[in-house]
């Protein structure tokens, strides 16, 4: 092993290394809080300047990194963040944790990590370690990041050293973080797969070493498209039972009782995050270029994506029960992020939900504890209501759409108002006026009715 490797490894068992991360959001932040945690001197990099200010504050942004825990790692003065690329020459070690997003066509849009490339080609130390846990497509580490540096004339495992570590950050869990999450790591040589073991599993309580950088993207892939396959086909399968009269909650509660080859997966309103939505159409879009056309990624996207459609016609033949139309018609939604008791709006299914009850003519409003506003399709700020049951009870419609355990669910029960309930929270509630996805409207009040008479 050459003198960069040496030096660096020793800097890293020393925990002497500075370490830099890039991108402080929901990956970037627990990350970096991570390796302060364990001793390391860490420069975090957005340029979110807001961002930026608030972490100097003390006052976090993200929901498992709690104010305290925040002061706490800024008073260590082991935490520099910033704006400034330039601190990349003081690093010694850097994880790359920008957005990746779809554009408009839903093909990869790897611009964020092509701009933090071209400053580490412009300020970067010599014998550096680079990993990136942006998740994106198989090649990525190799296409944009080492064929880019040794166009500069510096050679992979020797000048620099180059892995990929897909991130595994799941908001709000609160059994699984940063710490205990298992990590997959894969090195372009086997010097960088080594250092990047060694880092890692200094503030990581479990490294899974792979061959390359290529199978360690493919892994992460894998995981969120089996993820977006299996809920798909539940989706699929809910409306299905609606249509047939089944209710799917109590078929998935029998199907769960077989202790071997079963795994629950429930409906919903449509998936959201940055995982799901976004990473099969990654891999779909790789595919291609090998003339691999993957018909379960497409099928799979176009039927979580059509799901707010099912929910939004749910909801008009519900009304009709009333005799009344979607069109002017005053509907709540309760819930706007896209899981519970987190305030993250990435491709909510309930921003497409909010907007096809406006484009049918209704007057929406929502609430949501943790979400306390958005920008609508045309910029507007909408913001979320207070919580007040009086006047939830003068709603025509309350749609459930973002089961937040905080939610008093038996006294918005009661109301009367009609509910739509996308996510079985009112499961304990079998008034005849709580209407769920994945059971037919009609063997609701059939099912109600002969409880009544029993």
């Amino acid at each position: 092993m050459n003198k960069q490797y040496r030096t660096l490894l020793e800097a890293i068992e020393s925990k002497n290394a500075v370490l830099g991360v890039v991108g402080l959001g929901y990956v970037g932040l627990p990350l970096a809080v991570e390796m302060v945690k364990q001793g390391f001197k860490v420069v975090g990099i957005d340029l979110d300047v807001s961002k930026i200010d608030r972490i100097q504050r003390g006052d976090s942004y993200i929901h498992d990194i709690s104010n305290e825990t925040l002061a706490e790692v800024m008073s260590s003065g082991r935490f520099k963040p910033t704006t400034d690329y330039a601190s990349l020459r003081e690093i010694d070690a850097i994880s790359i944790c920008v957005p990746t997003p779809l554009s408009e066509n839903q093909d990869p849009d790897t611009s964020y990590i092509v701009t933090v490339v071209e400053q580490i080609k412009r300020y970067m130390k010599k014998g550096i370690l680079i990993t990136l846990e942006s998740t994106t497509y198989p090649g990525t580490t190799e296409e944009l990041i080492q064929q880019e540096l040794e166009r500069l004339g510096h050679t992979v495992g020797e000048d620099f050293f180059l892995c990929f570590s897909p991130e595994r950050v799941d908001p709000s869990n609160t059994k699984f973080n940063t710490f205990n999450t298992p990590k997959v790591i894969g090195g372009t040589t086997e010097s960088c797969l080594a250092l990047g073991n060694a880092l890692y599993s200094k503030y990581v309580e479990t490294v899974v070493p792979v061959s390359t950088p290529k199978v360690a993207e493919m892994s992460k892939l894998l995981e969120n498209t089996f993820r977006s396959v299996n809920i798909a086909f539940i989706n699929e399968m809910a409306m299905m039972c609606d249509r047939m009269g089944i209710d799917i909650w109590e078929v998935i509660d029998a199907a769960k009782t077989k202790p071997f080859g079963f795994m629950p997966f429930y409906p919903g309103p449509g998936i959201g995050g940055h995982c799901i939505p976004l990473d099969p159409m990654y891999l779909s879009w790789k595919a291609k270029g090998f003339r691999f056309y993957s018909q379960f990624i497409e099928l799979a996207q176009s039927t979580n994506d059509n799901m707010p459609y099912y929910v939004v016609n749910k909801t008009s033949k519900i009304l009709n029960e009333y005799a009344k139309s979607i069109k002017k018609s005053n509907i709540l939604i309760l819930g706007m992020a896209y899981k519970p008791d987190i305030g993250d709006l990435r491709e909510s299914p309930a921003l497409e939900v909010y907007e096809l009850y406006k484009d049918s003519g209704a007057a929406v409003e929502y609430y949501d504890p943790y979400a306390t506003s958005f920008r609508d399709k045309n910029g507007v700020t909408v913001q979320s209501m207070e919580y007040d049951l009086d006047k939830f009870k003068s709603y025509d419609c309350i749609v459930l759409v973002t089961n937040h355990s905080n939610l008093d669910y038996g006294a918005i029960a009661h109301l009367g108002v009609p509910i739509v309930d996308t996510r079985n929270a009112f499961r304990d509630f079998r008034q005849p006026h709580i209407y769920k996805i994945g059971h037919s409207v009609q063997h609701v009040e059939q099912q109600d009715e002969a409880l009544i008479v029993g």
